[in-house]
C-alpha cells in the first residue's frame, strides 16, 4: 500500500524515509492538518502488520465531542471502536479496500486503544500509532512509551500549529520537544508547504483570519482602525497591530519601519491605500502614525518585509513556514542584517508576529541546524 502513495513535498519525503528507516524506534511527525501525517503513518503501519514485520497495530486516537470539546472514553461511548475504524477507512480511502481493514480488525491485527486505560498493559511485537496527540494529556502519551515493549515501534502524530493558533494548551509541542534529542527517535516537522489536501490551505488561512479578527485592540489600534474604516469604507480590514513603543525600546529609528500595521483581506490593499495613496495618507494624518498595509496570505514574506528595518534583506529569505509552535525563517544566504545588531531587527519582527499569531520566530542560516 505504501508504495502506491507518492510523496508530494520534501516534508512528505522526509516522513516516508523516517518510517522506512528501521534505526528509528520512535517517530514523531508534527504539522497542520492535510499534510499526510495520518495517511503515511497508517499506510506504513498496515503494510508492516500485513507482511508480518509486526504482530499487531495499536491505534490510539482521541474521540472528542465537538460541542463540549470533552474527550469521550471507551466506557462512555459504545461506538468508540467503530469511530476509529471509520477514521482509518477515511484516511486510507483510495489506497485500501474497506474489506482489508475489516479483516485486519476481525483477525485482531488492529486494536483500538483508549490511551487513558493503560495500566497493566504492555505491547510487544507491535506498532503503535498515536494520532491527534495534541488532544491527549502528555502523561497519557508518555505512559505509552513505558508500555511499548520488545520489538515495538511508536509513531506519534500531532498538530502544534492549530493548537498554538487557537490559544489552547499544546501537549503535542511538549512531546515534540521531548523527542527532539531522544536516542533512536526522529522528529519530522511538516508545514503549510506540505499541505496537499484540497481546501485545507484555505482553512488554515481562515483560521489565521479568525484569530486576527478576534484580537482585542489597544486604544492606539482602535484609533487606527476607526480612521481606516472612515477613510476606506470598502476595504475589508482584519486587524491593526501597533508597535511604536517596541520600536523605541529597540532604538529602531529607520524611516521604513511603520508604527502600525493594517492587515486586510487579500485583494483589499489597493482599496485601503487609495488612489495615489490618498486614503492611507489620510489615516496617517488622523492618527499621527506611520502606517503600512499588508494582505493576509500564507506566504509570510510580505508581512516580514512590511515591518523589517531593512526590507531588502527579505530577498535572502528562502522559506517561511510553521515548525512546531514557531514561525521559522530559512535564509538562502547568510545575512547579519536580517537579524540586526544585538538581534534588534528580528526581535521587532518577532514582536509583531507574536502579537498577531502567538508564535515565536526563529531564523535558520544556511548550513546551520539552529540559529535564532
Amino acid at each position: 500500500m505504501l508504495e502506491s502513495i507518492k510523496p508530494m513535498s520534501k516534508g512528505q519525503e522526509e516522513l516516508l524515509n523516517a518510517l522506512t528507516n528501521s534505526n528509528y524506534n520512535i517517530i514523531g511527525v508534527f504539522g497542520p492538518t492535510g499534510t499526510g501525517k495520518s495517511l503515511f503513518s497508517l499506510a506504513y503501519s498496515i503494510d508492516a502488520v500485513s507482511t508480518g514485520k509486526f504482530r499487531k497495530l495499536i491505534v490510539a486516537k482521541p474521540i472528542v465531542d465537538v460541542v463540549t470539546q470533552e474527550e469521550l472514553t471507551r466506557k462512555e461511548y459504545d461506538k468508540y471502536e467503530d469511530m476509529v475504524k471509520d477514521y482509518i477507512k477515511d484516511v486510507l480511502g483510495g489506497f485500501a479496500e474497506e474489506k482489508t481493514i475489516d479483516d485486519l480488525f476481525s483477525s485482531g491485527k488492529i486494536e483500538v486503544l483508549d490511551s487513558r486505560y493503560l495500566r497493566g498493559r504492555s505491547f510487544n511485537d507491535s506498532i503503535i500509532f498515536l494520532d491527534d496527540v495534541q488532544l491527549m494529556k502528555p502523561e497519557s502519551v508518555l505512559e505509552l512509551f513505558i508500555r511499548s515493549g520488545k520489538n515495538s515501534r511508536l509513531i506519534i502524530a500531532g498538530d502544534p500549529v492549530f493548537q498554538t493558533l487557537s490559544n489552547e494548551a499544546d501537549s503535542s509541542e511538549i512531546i515534540r520537544e521531548v523527542l527532539l534529542n531522544e536516542k533512536d527517535a526522529k522528529v519530522v516537522d511538516l508545514g503549510i508547504k506540505d499541505i496537499v489536501r484540497a481546501g485545507t490551505k484555505r482553512g488554515i488561512r481562515l483560521l489565521l483570519e479568525y484569530k486576527l479578527r478576534s484580537r482585542k485592540l489597544s486604544e492606539a489600534e482602535k484609533k487606527v482602525m476607526d480612521s481606516a474604516k472612515i477613510r476606506a469604507p470598502d476595504a475589508d480590514i482584519i486587524t491593526v497591530v501597533e508597535f511604536s513603543e517596541e520600536k523605541k525600546k529597540l532604538n529602531i529609528t529607520s524611516e521604513h519601519v511603520p508604527d502600525a500595521l493594517i492587515v486586510v483581506k487579500e485583494g483589499n490593499a489597493g482599496r485601503l491605500i487609495g488612489k495615489s495613496g490618498e486614503r492611507i495618507n489620510g489615516i496617517e494624518s488622523d492618527t499621527k502614525m506611520k502606517v503600512r498595509v499588508v494582505e493576509l496570505k500564507l506566504d509570510f514574506k510580505d508581512m516580514i518585509r512590511a515591518v523589517h528595518p531593512l526590507p531588502w534583506v527579505v530577498k535572502h529569505v528562502e522559506d517561511v513556514d510553521f515548525q512546531g509552535n514557531e514561525l521559522v525563517v530559512r535564509l538562502k544566504k547568510e545575512s547579519g542584517g536580517f537579524i540586526g545588531q544585538k538581534g534588534v531587527n528580528i526581535r521587532l519582527v518577532e514582536y509583531v508576529i507574536k502579537q498577531m499569531f502567538n508564535v515565536g520566530v526563529r531564523v535558520i542560516q544556511p548550513n546551520e541546524e539552529n540559529q535564532s
